[in-house]
Formats: structure tokens, C-alpha cells, sequence
């Protein structure tokens, strides 16, 4: 299992800036860029050209930003840029993945299993904290019951003004039955059955060992946040939840479109969700707050492609 460990030594050239923005790396554009007298002006100019570092200067939107908002169009350092209050209309959520636990490090399945967080975990929900804690707007914290979730919500309740932590057991992660508990490498061998229901491309597919299918975790996601979007119309509200949860949600917001992104551990997105049941996805897998600390490459999420 890898990690990345970012704020590494870049130096002020565009061709740097693009080779990052093209392989996804976050970069800690402020605090290492703009300082340097030998970036010109010239030179942000033509970087700005490009338009494939937009998502690294937040230039087109603040990460909480909606549709409709007026932002400053400059680089955002720490995200202090402020979007508009939420219209009336929709419910804007911020879907947070959980810290990183032990198990995530090394590569053991998690499923409905109550594994708390590591120390890298906590240090990266405590950079989340920080990010959403300059958004004043948030009205309320819901969290799966699982412990590495909702500790990750504690940890943003406290940055956010020891905001209310409201448990919802339908934001768990999805159920993976008898491949819970093990490395997905070991699978294949010490649970065939488990296994090949779990890469199946079917999504009625249940998995052994009182597993969900895909559809099964789509119905219980989708439908608690849609309960939590009509309790909060027009207000602000964060949701913290698992990788393949997460993914759920994103398939019921962009059904024709799916995501190739990981779902980073403590990585954002946002929802618009319409009192018309229209979601929109406004910021999907961002961790720009991870800059100065530690992420892994390649996390086991609760589905195949989750970071």
C-alpha cells in the first residue's frame, strides 16, 4: 500500500504546474508558488491559458461554492473565499469520506465492521476541520454510527463551533459479508464465492454472508439523504460516510456519468439536492486540505475503485 506524501520541493515552472494538474496531484500552489519571485506574473498568466490548473487555483468556484454564487477570482489559499447563503430551494450537502484507519493502511476489508481511526486519520480529519471550519453557513453534522466516521464528525463538529453530531446507521458502509475482515488480496482464495459476487458487474449482486448488493446499498443511501435534504432545505449541511456509500450517492446524482475519481479518505464533495428531488454535483473527491499532510494511493473503500 503507497502513500503520498505532498508539499514536496516544486519549483515555480508551468510546465511543473501542468504535469501535476494532468496526474491529479493536489498542490500547495499558495504558500509554494506565488512567494517565488521567479514565478512572473507573466508566467501565472500564461498557466491561467491553459485552464488545466483551474481546479488547483479554485478560480471558476470556491469548493463550497453553488452554481449561482459570486466568488473573488483570485487564487484561494486555505479556502477563505465565502459562497452566497444556500437558496431556498435545495439543500446543499458536504459529503465527507472518513479518516484513514489501520485497516485502510493494510488493505483489510471494513464493510460493517467498527474500526475506529489511526493517528493519520485523525491528523487528516483535523485538515478537514480546518477547511470546513471557515464555512459558516453549516447547520448541522450527520454521521454514520460507525466509529471511524463518526469520530471524523466530531472532530469537524468541534472546528465548526461544537455543531450537533446526528447518527444515521443508512450512511454505513456497504455490507460485504463474509469478505469482511480480510484483504481483498486473500479473498480470492480463503472466499471464492465472496469474492466473485463482490466483482460482479451486476448490481442485484449480494455478496455471501448477509452482504448488499449494489442496488440495495443505493436505496438505503440515496433515500437518507434525500430525508436529510427535505429536513434542510436551504440550509447547509454536512454528511460523513464511506467510500462506497459515497459512490452511491454520486450514481443517483450523475447516472449517466460515472465517476472515475477515488473517494479519498476525508475527501469533499457537494450536493445540491432540489425540493424538485434534482441533485447536482457541484464538487466531487476534492482534498486540496490535504496538502501538508498524508494520504493513501490506494485505499480499500467498500467498492472497486474507491480510494
Amino acid at each position: 500500500m503507497t502513500s503520498l506524501r505532498n508539499g514536496e520541493s516544486l519549483k515555480p515552472d508551468i510546465h511543473l504546474l501542468l504535469r501535476h494538474s494532468q496526474i491529479g496531484k493536489p498542490v500547495d500552489f499558495c504558500s509554494k508558488l506565488l512567494p517565488s519571485a521567479a514565478f512572473s506574473k507573466h508566467t501565472f498568466i500564461q498557466a491561467l491559458r491553459f485552464n488545466s490548473i483551474a481546479p488547483l487555483l479554485h478560480i471558476s468556484r470556491t469548493p463550497m461554492a453553488d452554481s449561482t454564487s459570486r466568488v473573488v477570482s483570485q487564487p484561494v489559499c486555505g479556502g477563505d473565499v465565502k459562497s452566497e447563503n444556500v437558496s431556498p430551494s435545495f439543500t446543499e450537502i458536504i459529503v465527507i469520506r472518513h479518516g484513514e484507519t489501520e485497516w485502510n493502511a493494510d488493505g483489510r476489508i471494513q464493510g460493517h465492521l467498527d474500526v475506529e481511526l489511526n493517528d493519520t486519520g485523525r491528523q487528516q480529519a483535523m485538515a478537514v476541520a480546518a477547511r470546513l471550519s471557515k464555512e459558516p453557513r453549516i447547520s448541522v453534522i450527520y454521521s454514520s454510527d460507525l466509529k471511524r466516521a463518526h469520530e471524523t464528525a466530531q472532530i469537524i463538529a468541534r472546528s465548526c463551533g461544537d455543531l450537533e453530531v446526528i447518527k444515521d446507521p443508512d450512511l454505513r458502509e456497504r455490507h460485504l459479508g463474509d469478505l469482511q475482515g480480510i484483504s481483498l488480496r486473500e479473498a480470492a482464495k480463503s472466499q471464492p464465492m465472496a469474492y466473485k459476487a463482490f466483482l460482479s458487474d451486476r448490481n442485484d449482486q449480494i455478496i455471501p454472508g448477509g452482504g448488499e448488493s449494489l442496488d440495495q446499498l443505493y436505496q438505503r443511501c440515496t433515500s437518507c439523504l434525500q430525508r436529510i435534504a427535505k429536513k434542510h432545505t436551504g440550509k447547509q449541511v454536512v454528511v460523513v460516510s464511506h467510500g462506497g456509500a459515497i459512490r452511491a450517492l454520486h450514481r443517483r446524482a450523475s447516472p449517466h456519468r460515472r465517476s472515475k475519481s477515488k473517494i479519498w479518505n476525508t475527501s469533499v464533495g457537494i450536493l445540491h439536492l432540489s425540493d424538485k428531488d434534482e441533485w447536482t454535483v457541484k464538487l466531487w473527491a476534492d482534498v486540496s486540505h490535504l496538502n501538508k499532510t498524508e494520504f493513501l494511493d490506494s485505499g480499500f473503500g467498500g467498492d472497486k475503485t474507491s480510494g
